[in-house]
């Protein structure tokens, strides 16, 4: 039996980040592949693809022939993978303990790919209003929103992690 010194558990502002942390794979994961970042009559671009509808059918061509298209690909995948490698970290010290100096370089990683996210969804609409090829109304989409909240739940992960919780979660045990 364990005394009541001894309770382990898990600590509540590592685990909400831990959370944070995960929303925003699963949010980044939909907006890179997500179908739609911007929409206007008869028109739907996502990073991959332009479609535009003729005739009631939706014609779709690739669409990574422009260097700032491929380039908000870029970032938002490296933006991803240092998240997903940061997540993985954070488990294993979820579960196994560990220095606190682990947790401030999983909150720096978590602030790069926040900057690297940042980046791309800033980049996506000043040069594609700057290439702008529509003459009708348009909208940035579903897809480029979520992008934008993976970055914030990212963000919130980040300043979880530097948080100095200590003296809060002495409470809980």
């Amino acid at each position: 039996m364990m005394a009541v010194d001894e309770v382990g558990g898990c600590h509540p502002f590592r685990l909400v980040a831990l959370l944070c942390v995960f929303v925003s794979l699963c949010l980044g994961a939909a907006a890179v592949f997500s179908p739609s970042w911007v929409t206007a009559d008869n028109f739907s671009q996502s990073l991959w693809d332009s479609c535009s509808q003729t005739q009631g059918d939706w014609l779709c061509d690739p669409d990574l022939q422009r260097d700032w298209q491929l380039a908000t690909l870029v970032l938002l995948l490296t933006g991803g993978s240092i998240s997903l490698i940061t997540f993985l970290v954070a488990v294993v010290l979820l579960c196994r303990g560990g220095p606190k100096r682990f947790y401030r370089i999983i909150a720096i990683m978590l602030f790069i790919s926040v900057v690297l996210q940042v980046c791309a969804l800033v980049l996506y609409p000043i040069k594609f209003i700057d290439s702008i090829r529509l003459t009708v109304y348009h909208e940035f989409s579903w897809g480029y929103g979520i992008g934008w909240g993976s970055s914030i739940f990212a963000l919130g992960g980040a300043v979880l992690y530097c948080l100095n919780t200590d003296a809060y979660e002495e409470d809980y045990y």
